[in-house]
């Protein structure tokens, strides 16, 4: 598409770190597009991303990087892992049903705005398995493995982050041709 994608840091551009005040991971990509399309005066993709577990009504959901701050106020990933697998201890694996999902936006300076959001659906593992990926990849099961047993190409095929960019990169095409 003749587009070069860069982060501030390769733009020379200092951005601060956003409040997400959002109740959506729609809402919090979408803070942070519209700050750093404002700061840099270029257009601005930005996601929010994270885990859902169906059994928890949703839970961690946008709270995921700070999952377990309450006990942890350094939440980690393996913090994280370990208070989701509390809380699921007594859940049979079949409603151990899950879903990451990635909301993706897009803001020009001319106002024009954008977001999509991507899912993939899973199930929570009762032990953390495989050390690649992060967050709670070593407890997201597809199929028979994690997303911390697959190689990231295998990962970058299914995953919500890859399912949104897709699908982002398909309006911004048909934008350019319009």
């Amino acid at each position: 598409m003749g587009i070069v994608i860069q982060t501030p840091k390769e733009a020379g551009i200092e951005f601060p770190d956003v409040e997400e005040t959002g109740t959506t991971f729609e809402e919090n990509a979408l803070i942070k597009a519209e700050c750093g399309c404002k700061i840099s005066g270029l257009p601005t993709l930005s996601d929010d991303s994270g885990l859902c577990v169906d059994a928890l009504n949703g839970a961690p959901g946008i709270y995921s990087a700070r999952y377990s701050s309450d006990t942890d106020e350094n939440a980690s990933d393996i913090s994280n892992n370990n208070k989701l697998l509390r809380e699921l201890q007594d859940v049979d694996f079949e409603k151990r049903t899950a879903y990451y999902v990635c909301a993706v936006a897009c803001v020009f300076p001319d106002g024009r705005k954008f977001v999509v959001r991507g899912e993939c659906h899973g199930k929570i593992g009762f032990e953390p398995k495989g050390n690649g990926g992060f967050g709670y990849d070593p407890l997201f099961v597809v199929g028979d493995k994690t997303f911390g047993e697959i190689s990231p190409e295998e990962k970058d095929a299914q995953s919500h982050r890859s399912v949104a960019l897709h699908k982002m990169y398909e309006i911004l095409k048909s934008e350019g041709n319009s």
